[in-house]
């Protein structure tokens, strides 16, 4: 067996390699369902005229189109592309040419938080469920009550979803002892595979089928009547439009949007006292159109020179990314090729999970890669291209057996530190400003510690020993995590002897970021804008917690379950003129 010395010069490369996996998931093969609803933009019309307008087809929209086309005439607008066809979505094999590609069309956008951390956010059609690590769970049931869903509804919105899109992952080496782990560490009881989020440990669903085929909030769009809906893709809306004038509150009328050549359209809402437009774009698109619009803090649109529809101060507020950290475990034997299938759902808040993987294909390196992201928390003016290149060269040595082994992370729940997005441009497709203050929250930093410390009681466990090294304590291998090349943050002598600093300089997104647009501050419990009519956000932008262990399953459903309430209103209001 070799010993630590040859681990110290290249175990980097299997742990980058092994926490490619949680982002591996982006890319396996679709089929493309041929939507006879769907095309680009530049076919659309100068003006068009609809009973609902969506404005963004990601993971939340999707479904809501879906449901919407079934008794109306919807127009969906996505300012990406379509996610079948594209091999950067598709193939496994170009893992990280999705994350890597900073071209204006790439599928995925990357934006850094003013924290530092490097993340992206969707810009295709299915959102970021064609750019995520496949995990599927329910939100707690008491999540769902206290949010004021109709438990019942929920679940079959949930079933709605399911049918389409999740299944149940295969259990092999690594991931059957992070679960075995889990239980001897104490996180109880052992629930089996199920997708419900229960305390304990649990092994949940996937977006992956058996063929390793990626099924995306697009493919909900199977379930759309065709002659109810028009997706347009590449469609970049700019603002809603609103009526003042003789009314007492603005009343939303329609979209501006712009087509892939730069030209200008109108899309209004067709005559129909429910007739409404609908923002589903996201944690940062949702504030950040609002604003556009002339919806948010007075003074802060003021200063951008938009007129003031409406002073809501609290959009842009509330913003909130779950912060993840991870350890890398070398391993003395082969590991399977894994995404996160286990979960552990402790009583401390924080929820504990796991992947790993040998020898896949062209180094991009995943989450760590120099190329794609996570730069860590280093001033954008340090994160200089000789910089860069100098980490991927460093990494472009590394002995291919080097990529063995796996890691076992840890996010935060909730979490209870927030943050604030502020517009930089009056551009829609430029980044807004966001900062999530990730840990300023002690109750934060003490759940990553106890995370951590799981995370060491799982790995001493008995059922992971043939993963591990001997020789190997948990400090050693905090030291190996630590020390990654691509993480450029002054180091701290003491960041493997405490916890507390570990966390703090190794930070990194999960890509769960929310809030932005939240119930009870910008919308109500129906999700209709405060002090605006014929207007809602339906989307992550309305969360105050991150749902479950990961948000895209809730995601879906809100989507499903608000187009099911959203047409019920409808029905009621035809009966009744009736």
């Amino acid at each position: 067996m070799m010993g630590f010395g040859w681990w110290a010069k290249s175990v980097l490369g299997a742990a980058i390699s092994g926490l490619l996996l949680l982002q591996c998931s982006l890319c396996s093969a679709q089929q493309d369902p041929n939507y006879t609803f769907m095309r680009n933009a530049t076919s659309a019309p100068a003006t068009s005229y609809y009973d609902y307008i969506i404005v963004g087809g990601g993971t939340s929209g999707c479904p809501l189109a879906a449901t919407l086309s079934q008794n109306a005439n919807v127009l969906l607008l996505e300012r990406g592309g379509s996610p079948y066809g594209n091999d950067n979505i598709t193939y496994l094999s170009a893992f990280g040419q999705a994350l890597s590609d900073l071209s204006p069309t790439s599928p995925s956008q990357r934006f850094i938080s003013e924290d530092g951390v490097i993340s992206a956010r969707g810009r295709v059609l299915g959102g970021g469920s064609c750019l995520n690590a496949g995990f599927y769970t329910r939100a707690a049931t008491s999540y769902v009550a206290g949010a004021g869903w109709d438990g019942r509804l929920a679940n079959q919105s949930y079933e709605w979803v399911e049918r389409v899109v999740a299944f149940q992952p295969p259990m092999l080496g690594w991931q059957s002892a992070v679960r075995e782990g889990l239980v001897q560490a104490g996180v109880v009881p052992d629930n089996g595979f199920t997708y419900d989020h229960l305390p304990g440990t649990k092994v949940g669903g996937t977006i992956f089928d058996r063929e390793g085929r990626r099924h995306t909030a697009a493919d909900l769009l199977r379930y759309a009547r065709p002659s109810g809906l028009t997706v347009l893709l590449h469609a970049t809306v700019h603002k809603v439009l609103f009526r003042t004038k003789g009314r007492s509150r603005p009343l939303a009328h329609g979209v501006t949007f712009r087509d892939a050549s730069g030209v200008k359209h109108k899309a209004y809402l067709s005559n129909g006292r429910k007739n409404e437009v609908i923002i589903s774009a996201g944690a940062l698109g949702s504030p950040q159109l609002l604003m556009l619009s002339g919806l948010g803090p007075a003074s802060h649109l003021k200063a951008h020179n938009l007129t003031l529809v409406l002073d809501l101060p609290l959009v842009g507020q509330g913003m909130s990314d779950n912060p993840m950290n991870a350890v890398f475990i070398p391993s003395p034997v082969p590991v399977e090729v894994s995404l996160i299938q286990v979960v552990g759902i402790t009583s401390f808040g924080s929820y504990i999970e796991a992947s790993s993987g040998e020898n896949f294909g062209p180094r991009d390196y995943g989450m760590f890669s120099p190329k794609i992201g996570q730069l860590s928390t280093v001033p954008p003016k340090q994160r200089t291209q000789e910089a860069i290149n100098k980490a991927i060269e460093t990494m472009s040595t590394l002995d291919q057996a080097a990529f063995r082994g796996g890691f076992i992370l840890e996010k935060v729940m909730g979490p209870i530190s927030t943050g604030h997005l502020e517009l930089l441009t009056r551009n829609p497709k430029d980044n807004p400003s966001v900062t999530f203050n990730y840990f300023q929250e002690p109750e934060d930093l003490q759940r990553c510690v106890e995370g951590i410390r799981t995370i060491e009681r799982i790995i001493e466990s008995n059922p992971f020993s043939k993963f591990k090294y001997d020789d190997m304590s948990l400090q050693t291998l905090l030291n190996i995590t630590y020390n990654y090349p691509v993480n450029l943050l002054p180091k701290h002598v003491n960041a493997s002897l405490s916890l507390e600093q570990f966390c703090k300089d190794t930070v990194m997104t999960i890509w769960h970021y929310h809030g932005g647009c939240q119930v009870g501050r910008v919308v109500d419990r129906d999700y209709k804008v405060l002090g605006v009519d014929a207007l809602r956000v339906i989307d992550g932008s309305t969360f105050n917690y991150s749902p479950g262990t990961n948000p895209q399953a809730t995601v879906m459903m809100l989507g499903r379950y608000m187009g099911v309430q959203i047409l019920s209103e409808r029905l009621a209001s035809e009966e009744t003129k009736q």
